[in-house]
């Protein structure tokens, strides 16, 4: 899915409030893991996971890993929080027209 700047800001936007919904642990990215971001973006379509690790080159892998296998959308990273999106088919968050 690609989103222009304007869908990304508004996102973002929506996501600023939002609490981490997953915490990836000491066993790092396991099956249950993806499974729980799997059903997070499933069910609130844009999340906030917290990828705790001090190697930089670790938590971008981490992080790729979690955008190719859940098919989101990366919208922001600071520190280690990530916000990603997936619309669902309900589409419970209008995002703007792309022009």
């Amino acid at each position: 899915m690609n989103l222009t700047t304007k869908q990304k800001q508004h996102l973002k936007g929506l996501a600023h409030d939002l609490k981490p919904v997953v915490l990836l642990g000491a066993n790092g990215l396991t099956e249950g893991v993806l499974a729980e971001i799997d059903n997070a973006l499933e069910h609130h379509e844009l999340i906030k996971v917290k990828v705790p690790s001090t190697d930089r080159e670790m938590k971008a892998a981490v992080i790729d890993a979690i955008v190719r296998e859940t098919n989101a959308v990366k919208l922001q990273q600071i520190g280690h929080i990530v916000v990603l999106f997936r619309q669902s088919e309900e589409m419970k968050i209008a995002i703007p027209k792309a022009r």
